[in-house]
């Protein structure tokens, strides 16, 4: 049986091709400087992150989706790209075939997106991760090599021993070195996603631009843009807070080894979290809208 009739608004040629024109050209320019890194063979810990560790490439983000519920009309390049279809000569996306092979992303994006909102933020992790991620490794070892840490190897294995490590998050606790794993307070699986993930967590935030990527065209561009500049923010919060000595990219640390450094961060997660719930509520409702066709 086809979902019921959702249409919700028919734009023009003239009025859907401009916004089409501003969203290609923002990905252009964010995308720019990632790109000719690349061309040249130079890496950024901080600002290639979000294009080499998520799937999205930039000429996949440079399409622009309205979203379901939006038919175009001229929209003869739409009608060709995967779950869209014609319909008395406008295009739309074609919600049966999408949830047909996404249904089962789409529920599980829901539920783990509205049990993360459920439970209390944890404001004590300090951003250890990434400290973790290089404890008693040797410079040839570090996930950035080529960047110095802060406080050499000695000093920054001294601050993960100093300190409880917190992490809830299954993709960051994976990266920990052998020695790490067993002084963090929970052990993240796969499995236990849905169960650990809490808003306070920097790559939660992070990955709602994931998730909005894995659901496109099912999502509109627009929050799929809103994600991703949520998780450069995220990104670079993370990456100040690092052991990593990024001075020469102009990154400034935050020095969460000092009671002064562990506040700063906090009030900066806290920050980002917020806006995380806001657009956290946004694909959520996103998703059940999808799902109740």
């Amino acid at each position: 049986m086809s979902a019921p009739e959702t249409l919700t608004e028919v734009l023009t040629a003239a009025e859907w091709r401009p916004i089409a024109d501003a969203h290609a050209a923002r990905v252009d320019a964010l995308a720019s400087a990632h790109l000719e890194r690349r061309r040249r063979g130079e890496k950024h810990p901080v600002e290639d992150f979000l294009w080499t560790y998520y799937s999205v490439r930039p000429g996949q983000l440079r399409r622009w989706h309205p979203g379901p519920g939006v038919r175009l009309a001229g929209a003869s390049e739409h009608a060709g790209w995967r779950y869209y279809r014609e319909v008395d000569g406008l295009v739309e996306v074609d919600r049966d075939a999408y949830l047909a092979d996404r249904g089962d992303t789409v529920a599980f994006v829901r539920r783990l997106l509205a049990a993360t909102r459920e439970r209390p933020a944890q404001w004590s992790c300090f951003g250890l991760h990434e400290w973790a991620m290089v404890y008693r490794t040797t410079p040839e070892q570090v996930r950035h090599v080529g960047w110095p840490l802060r406080l050499g190897h000695a000093g920054t294995d001294a601050v993960v021993e100093a300190h409880s490590l917190r992490c809830t998050h299954f993709d960051a606790f994976r990266f920990f070195t052998p020695d790490a794993v067993g002084r963090n307070a929970h052990a993240p699986t796969r499995e236990r996603q849905v169960d650990l993930e809490q808003p306070g967590c920097l790559h939660a935030t992070m990955d709602l631009y994931k998730w909005c990527g894995k659901l496109v065209p099912g999502v509109p561009s627009a929050l799929v843009m809103d994600a991703f500049a949520l998780a450069r923010e995220a990104r670079e919060l993370d990456m100040r807070a690092a052991p990593y000595d990024l001075a020469a990219l102009g990154v400034e640390p935050i020095r969460i080894e000092t009671a002064e450094g562990k506040a700063s961060y906090v009030a900066e997660q806290r920050r980002i979290a917020e806006k995380g719930d806001a657009l956290r509520v946004r694909l959520v409702a996103a998703c059940e809208g999808l799902l109740a066709g």
